[in-house]
């Protein structure tokens, strides 16, 4: 029998999915109390058995609710309180399924799973008529049945960064019209080994924060980056300009504003960790592999590039196909070979032989890897690129970051439009959850690409279609 609660705590019964997602989630509910079906532990055992991130989870959340419920045996229908380790701020408590439930849900089979739950909550619901109880749950389809017959139900938004993608940091502010008025009465400039920098003192460099990018396109157009901030002053210092071929990196000019931005993070030795934000065709790869290369083979600042992507459709392992970790991976590198076939035209110079020759040389120091068997590895003056980085949960994000060693820097591209893996979403990306946590540090940067520079007909496609 569940004790009676104040009406202001819910009851909230927690799908299979939501263990899975998160095993943190039993602490996640602070005074409210936590209900978990039998069909629910019954399903989290069934997913135990593998090395892949849900089973792993499902481990753990059971490892969890034994600590939680521990040895008591006896008073398990008065609840076992979550208030356990380090969470001693949670005061609502655990209640498990002690007794069959046999409301009947005329609509719907009644063996399957989700329908179980459903019936489990309904019957808490006229038990206690007096409490609100809420199922939740990371399927959608189980949350519109539920909201079919009555029954209250929502996502677990617990783990989302932001409720809204579009108050993303985009990395970049456009300053107004009048900014100079406001900004210019104790300007001092100066340069220092061929950068220029200001130091400007107004309202708006509270709102600043550390490497991002600021621009005036005005009278006289003013591209710059934060340096450093102080009260109401900031120190701003102005871009290198890449859009001229003489500036050129490996052949390769930007072509845009954002690219530009782009170019000058990748490009800076000081920044260690790089967020590309942008659709397809903004040109993220591309201008990660012509710095990286630069900076490797011309520059030797790093000794090799190592490229990394999230392989979803295969699942969580790279499969029995024939070969090397590299073959095995090849098949999900198109975009990497695309883009090298771009950068090894950019040498007009070089000729056929010279081409070839560049081409093997760069085959060399470009290193492809699974993620798969990135755990207890250490990278040394590497320049470490993650693709499709949207697609990676925020703990396998944090995985691979703890990966650098000194000298390393980490590049995380990505397009949180193009989602592939169940039950994240844009607001819960491990992406979206770096560029908001990383925002304001020294050694990081981010800019979020927004036009489309692949060719004319790409352009219109994306408008139209």
């Amino acid at each position: 029998m569940l004790r009676k609660r104040t009406a202001s705590t819910k009851l909230f019964v927690l799908d299979t999915n939501v263990l899975m997602h998160d095993p943190s989630s039993l602490f996640r509910f602070e005074e409210h109390d936590i209900y978990l079906p039998m069909v629910t532990l019954e399903e989290l055992d069934n997913n135990k058995k593998g090395m892949t991130e849900v089973a792993r989870n499902a481990r753990q959340a059971s490892r969890n609710l034994e600590e939680i419920v521990g040895s008591n045996l006896t008073d398990l229908e008065k609840g076992c309180p979550l208030a356990i380790n380090g969470n001693k701020h949670v005061s609502g408590k655990l209640f498990l399924q002690t007794e069959a439930v046999t409301t009947e849900l005329p609509m719907l089979a009644g063996s399957k799973a989700d329908n179980q739950i459903l019936s489990v909550v309904l019957g808490l619901q006229k038990s206690q008529p007096s409490r609100e109880v809420v199922l939740v749950s990371k399927d959608i389809n189980i949350r519109i049945k539920a909201r079919a017959i009555g029954v209250a139900a929502e996502d677990y938004f617990n783990d989302k960064v932001l409720e809204d993608t579009d108050l993303l940091y985009t990395g970049m502010k456009e300053l107004s019209a009048d900014f100079w008025e406001k900004h210019s009465k104790a300007l001092e400039s100066w340069q220092d080994a061929g950068r220029m920098f200001y130091r400007i003192t107004g309202p708006l460099c509270k709102s600043f924060l550390v490497n991002e990018f600021v621009y005036y396109e005005h009278e006289k157009p003013f591209h710059a980056i934060v340096r450093s901030i102080e009260g109401n002053t900031a120190v701003l210092e102005v871009v290198k300009d890449y859009t001229q071929p003489k500036h050129s990196i490996w052949g390769i000019t930007s072509r845009n504003r954002e690219q530009n931005f782009a170019l000058n993070l990748l490009m800076d030795p000081e920044v260690d960790f790089v967020t590309l934000l942008g659709q397809a065709g903004t040109g993220k790869t591309l201008l990660t592999l012509a710095s990286a290369l630069t900076q490797t083979l011309d520059k030797k600042i790093y000794s090799e590039i190592i490229m990394t992507r999230v392989t979803v459709p295969v699942g969580e392992d790279i499969g029995f196909l024939p070969g090397t970790e590299e073959e095995k991976m090849a098949p999900w590198m198109g975009a990497l070979e695309d883009n090298l076939d771009v950068l090894n035209k950019s040498d007009e110079d070089a000729g056929e032989w010279g081409r070839a020759a560049t081409q093997d040389l760069i085959r060399t120091r470009i290193k492809v890897k699974s993620l798969n068997f990135m755990r207890g590895r250490t990278f040394l003056h590497k320049f470490l690129i993650i693709d499709e980085a949207q697609n990676l949960t925020p703990k396998q994000m944090k995985t691979l970051i703890t990966r650098a060693g000194p000298g390393t820097k980490v590049v995380c591209l990505g397009n949180i439009a193009q989602i592939d893996t169940p039950y994240l979403t844009e607001g819960s990306s491990g992406l979206t959850y770096v560029v908001d946590r990383f925002k304001g540090w020294t050694h990081n940067g981010h800019v979020t690409l927004v036009r489309g520079e692949r060719s004319r007909l790409a352009d219109f496609a994306a408008e139209i279609l």
